[in-house]
Order: structure tokens, then sequence, then C-alpha cells
């Protein structure tokens, strides 16, 4: 077969056939690669709190209590008691505090019973609950370079109450930084400052 391309006539040939098959099975290739690539990439950035919440109890639970789904769930609540920030949301929406509504804790415990990874318990949570795979940790404070003037009242108010601590009679800014300079030895390890 004889093709024309911008005046110029090429003889198409089989094994030309073969080469332009192999081009696009390549394409093809690569192109589900890529795919594949960023639906990981995605899915290690969703469920974060999720993810890093469990795995820090399923690294917690004895031996001889991780195939009990009731030790499971104690040590699961114990965990949820002292939870703070995303990681108490987390646990109200999985039904593992006083407050909750609702009571998915058997969908955490039974395949953590069962060893079965993590974040695939935790993408198995999603179908139950979206709200869970959309909590996000807030972003930490680089004590090397911040500089707590350029921070907002709501900003510093938000790493007193991480620390548990309360700025009682603050009525400016300076007051907020005076504290916080004052506690940060005590909360912020020595080798971040």
């Amino acid at each position: 077969m004889t093709v024309t391309v911008s005046g110029q006539k090429f003889i198409w040939t089989d094994k030309m056939n073969v080469s332009v098959l192999c081009i696009c099975v390549c394409f093809a290739v690569f192109s589900l690669l890529a795919g594949i690539a960023q639906a990981k990439a995605k899915s290690d950035d969703d469920c974060e709190v999720c993810i890093k919440f469990l795995t820090r109890l399923s690294d917690s639970i004895p031996e001889e209590d991780a195939s009990s789904m009731e030790k499971i769930e104690k040590h699961l609540r114990k965990a949820c008691a002292s939870a703070k920030g995303k990681e108490n949301r987390f646990c109200y929406y999985i039904g593992a505090t006083e407050d909750a509504a609702t009571g998915i804790v058997n969908e955490v415990t039974k395949p953590m019973s069962w060893r079965k990874p993590v974040n695939k318990v935790c993408h198995s949570l999603k179908s139950k609950d979206a709200q869970i795979c959309d909590l996000k940790y807030e972003k930490t404070v680089d004590w090397k370079t911040v500089d707590l003037k350029k921070l907002r009242v709501k900003e510093l108010k938000k790493i007193l109450n991480d620390w548990g601590e309360e700025c009682k009679g603050c009525a400016e800014k300076t007051d907020f930084i005076k504290l916080i300079e004052q506690l940060k030895t005590k909360y912020v390890p020595h080798q971040e400052l």
C-alpha cells in the first residue's frame, strides 16, 4: 500500500504495521501505569488521620490481644479517650467516643483482628462514612523558621489550644506571643527549636 504524506510517497509494509502496533501498545501500557501511579499517590494522601491513628493503635496492641475483637475495641476506646483534634473527630465518626451518635467500631476491630492492613481498613471505612477519609492533620509549625509576630491571633490561640494551654487575661497579640515563648521549651522538642 502506498501512502502520500505532504507530497511524499511512502510504501506501507507489514513491518510498519508491527511497528505502529508496538508503539500503540507501549503508549497504552505507559498511560495505564501513569494512571495507576497517580491513583496510588492520591490514595496515600487519602485517609491520612485514619491510617496514622490506626497504625499507632495497631503497633501498641500486644500480640496476644491482636486477634480478639473485644480486646482491640478496648484498646481503641482507650486511645480515643485521650485523642485530640482530628483524631478525636475520627473516633467520633467511627463511634468510639462517649458522645458519638453512630457505631461502626466493629468495621475497624473485625478486620484488624484478621490482620487486614490498616490502609485497607480505612479505605473500606470510606464506603461507610466518606468523612473519615476527608480528615487531614493541620500543618505543623516549623519552630526553626516561624516568626510568631507574623501569625494571626487565631493561629497563636490554636498553638496554645494544641498544647492544652489557655492564655488567661491576654488582651493583645504580644501577650499570646510572650506566653508561647515561655511555654515553647515545655512543648517543643529541643531539636526543633
